[in-house]
Formats: C-alpha cells, structure tokens, sequence
C-alpha cells in the first residue's frame, strides 16, 4: 500500500518532464517560424541578434543563481514564482511595441523557465530510479518528432489567423500542464537540501554569452566571448570534468563535448547544403530534419536495450557514429557534394546521438561518489548543453565566416573531431 502514492507521483513526474519537452519542442520551432514575422512588425530587421538573444541569456543568468533560488525560497515557492516569471516574460515579449521590450519579455520566460528547469530535472534525479529516467529522456527526444514534422506549417497558419502575438503563446498551456505535473509531484517529496555552492566565477557563463550574442566585432569578439563563457563553466560543472575524472564527471565532459559537435554542425547545416553543396533551401530544409528525426526515433529503441545491456558502452558507440556522419558531410564537400550523401550522412549522425543521448544523460545525472545534490546535478546537466552549445555555435560561426567553403569544411572537421573527443570521454562516464 505505501509503494502506490510513490509509483503514481514517479508517473505523474515522467508525464510532466516529457510534456515540457514537447512544449519546447513546439516553442522552438514557433519561435524559429515567428522571427521574420516578429522583426518585421517591431521594425527590427536589423537587430536579429536582441530578438533571439533574450531567452537564451535569461537561462545563462538562471543556471548560477538557480540553486540560491530554490535554497532560499523552497520549492513551492520556486514553482509559483517560476510560473508567473514565465508567464509574464510571454505576456511582455508578446504585447511589445520594440524591440528592446521584446528581448526583456524573453529574457524574463528564459530566465524562470531556466530556474524551473533545475528544478525539475532535479526533482526527477531525486524521484525517478535510473531505468525510468532512460525511458523518460528518451520518451522526451521522441516529443521532437510531430513539432519537426508539421510546426513551422502549422505555425503560419496560426499566425495567418491570430497574428504572430497570439501565436507566439500557443505553447503555453502544454508548458503550464507539464509544469503543474512536474511541481504536484515534486512538491509531494521535496526535501531541503544544504546550501549551494558560491556563484563567483560562473557569473562569467552569461558574461561572455552577452559577448557573443551582441560583439559586432566579427570573431575575435565572438571567440573571446566564448573563451569568458568557457572560463566560468567550470564553477557549474562537477569537478574533475575538465580532467574526465571517471563516473559523473566524465560523462558531464562528454555531454559538454557532444553539444558542441553537434549544435554547433546543426546550426550551419543550411549554410553548408546551400552555399557548399548548392542544394536549393527546400532540399536543405529536408536535410536539416533528418538527424533530428533520427535523433528522436533512435532513442526509442534505447530503453529496451538499456535494460539488456547496460547503459556504459551506448555514449561511446553512438558519438562515434555521429563523429563519423558528421565527418563524412565535411569529406563529401570536397568529394563529389550531392543532396543524397548528405540526407544520408546528416540522417546517420543523428541515429548516433540517438543512440548515445538517454545513457549518456542518465549517467551524467547520477550523482555516484561525486556527493553532489539533485540541483547541482540538473544545473551541471542544464549548463553542459547550453554552454557546449554555445561555445560549438560560436566556434563554428567564427571558422566559417572564412570566404569560399574552407571555413565549413574547416568547421565540420572540428565538429567531427571534438564528438569523436566525446566519444572517447565517453569510455571514462561508467
């Protein structure tokens, strides 16, 4: 009788977890969908950069100050003030009359939705035993497949009938639902936890964040931003990560390592395909939701497998893979470029991080020997992928921005080769 309260709390949390991920899935591609409707309408083409720059610098403020929040305010109070910072966030950059309003509205949604994000993530180290995150993580990857398929469609639509303000709300009542169940259960076992560590150093994440998202230096500004943001990834990460220190720490490294291969060769797909290859956009478009796709239906499979076969030899097989895709789409540039091997090779390094992602993040989310509590864990995990993301983003945007394709072939190569350092992180995670 007293297990049942505790299994429908753990099914309620996993309901939650994944049905935030599909609201930021669908967010995403609104997002991405709405921008040229947006900047036409605040009269702000020419600032891109402040449109999209607000959420992303909102989560890199939130990662540092996420535990003192939840320390100091407990986790209800967390959950309600969360909610109405996001909500307001929306209802600001949604009603904005300039562009500076609309970066302050988004600002304000990444900045709660990133204090609520470590609050889930821990809840759900705390609450859920090791098999059913792996079936949540990749459960969540799957919530990426219907918004890729038919969000940016459905998107215009929408915003054909309502306008682009009430369409850049549309996500908000999956959001809400997922974390109304994420708090109802966590609120049920929420334990205080001691103090977390000093924030210092990791202030610089969103420092040099803020330097690459508006350094109109060309890169070197771009790159000395992400040596700032670099700087101060290590007060976030569990310590060791920087020397692969077996268990957690490693595994933190790799997730670390595989956002930077990866986002970072995501967000010059389209630019490689069409200036590289010379597909028109229709068919780099195709392209560019194979590895996603991929990505999504490959995870799952990986539960069951799991299960069989443990979980430590998954990161190391599936970087590798995607190492491989990823190099052989920097290979075909200088072969013989076609639309087919790159549907192919892209689709292939997405089958990789399929394979590599729910083990990978489980592992990296464990706490093992290292002593760390659920909320330095999910901010470790939160901060891994945003700033590998970042650091890929810029690295690559700076290589690339060389004339002629050597700058993409450059930036593919490094793509490559730091997954393939993932991979090899990977063999310390377990």
């Amino acid at each position: 009788m007293g297990s049942k309260p505790v299994a429908r709390g753990a099914v309620a949390l996993a309901v939650g977890i994944v049905a935030l991920e599909f609201g930021a899935a669908v967010t995403s591609f609104v997002a991405s969908t709405l921008l040229p409707v947006v900047a036409a309408g605040l009269s702000a083409r020419d600032r891109l950069g402040l449109l999209t720059a607000g959420t992303t610098l909102g989560l890199f403020v939130a990662l540092p100050l996420a535990g003192r929040v939840v320390h100091r305010l407990g986790a209800r109070l967390t959950l309600t003030a969360g909610l109405l910072g996001y909500l307001a966030g929306l209802g600001v950059a949604a009603s904005a009359v300039s562009a500076e309003l609309f970066a302050l509205g988004q600002f304000l949604a990444g900045f709660s939705g990133g204090v609520l994000g470590v609050f889930g993530i821990s809840s759900a180290i705390e609450h859920l035993d090791e098999r059913l995150r792996v079936r949540v993580v990749a459960a969540s990857s799957a919530m990426w497949i219907l918004p890729a398929l038919v969000g940016p469609a459905a998107t215009l639509a929408l915003e054909h009938w309502l306008g682009w303000r009430w369409t850049l709300l549309a996500p908000v009542p999956v959001v809400l639902l997922g974390r109304l169940f994420v708090g109802r259960a966590a609120l049920r076992s929420a334990r205080p936890q001691g103090p977390p560590r000093p924030v210092g150093r990791a202030l610089l994440v969103p420092a040099g964040a803020t330097v690459i998202a508006f350094g109109a230096g060309g890169w070197p500004v771009t790159l000395a931003g992400a040596a700032v943001a670099f700087a101060g990834a290590g007060a976030l990460l569990p310590p060791g990560s920087g020397r692969l220190r077996r268990g957690t720490p490693a595994a933190v490294a790799a997730l670390v390592l595989f956002a930077f291969g990866y986002f970072g060769a995501d967000s010059l797909i389209t630019v490689l395909l069409t200036d590289g290859y010379g597909t028109s956009l229709a068919q780099a478009a195709i392209v560019l939701s194979g590895a996603p796709l991929a990505w999504a239906v490959t995870s799952l499979l990986i539960p069951r497998l799991v299960r069989r076969h443990g979980k430590g030899a998954f990161p190391v097989a599936g970087l590798a893979v995607a190492a491989a895709g990823v190099g052989v789409v920097a290979a075909m540039l200088l072969v013989a470029p076609s639309f087919p091997a790159a549907l192919v090779s892209w689709t292939v390094a997405g089958v990789g991080v399929g394979i590599a992602y729910p083990a990978l993040y489980v592992m990296a989310t464990t706490a093992g020997t290292t002593g760390l509590t659920p909320t330095e864990l999910a901010t470790s995990a939160i901060a891994a992928e945003a700033i590998g993301g970042v650091l890929g983003r810029a690295v690559g945007g700076a290589l690339s921005s060389a004339p002629g394709t050597g700058g993409l072939f450059a930036s593919y190569v490094v793509f490559a080769l730091v997954l393939a350092g993932g991979a090899a992180a990977g063999t310390r995670a377990s």
